[in-house]
């Protein structure tokens, strides 16, 4: 396979993005979304925070916990995988703030 970057079309919460990674992270990189969208799907759920930014706040913060705590289990050591998450973040970063805030008229604090 190459490392040459392709589109892949994913869905988080409801709304499409387009983000490129190498063909190789494909996989990977919808299996994320899934993930991130299940996480943001039971946030939502709870009913106690509005707004897709907020819920999307919270779910990175959630899965960031759960990587330094597995992090901490294993010796702290930086991994394959650690790096993988860390450059699918950036690219699902970079694909988000490419769009204006997400539902932040529909905000309530």
């Amino acid at each position: 396979m190459t490392d040459e970057p392709i589109g892949v079309n994913i869905k988080v919460l409801d709304k499409d993005y387009r983000i490129a990674c190498p063909a190789a992270e494909q996989e990977d990189l919808i299996a994320s979304a899934r993930l991130l969208d299940g996480r943001m799907r039971e946030i939502r759920q709870t009913g106690r925070v509005l707004g897709s930014d907020r819920i999307a706040v919270l779910a990175a913060l959630n899965i960031a916990n759960e990587l330094l705590q597995l992090q901490k289990a294993q010796g702290g050591g930086e991994t394959a995988v650690t790096r993988r998450l860390g450059r699918l973040q950036e690219r699902v970063g970079e694909a988000l703030s490419a769009h204006p805030a997400l539902d932040s008229s529909a905000e309530r604090v």
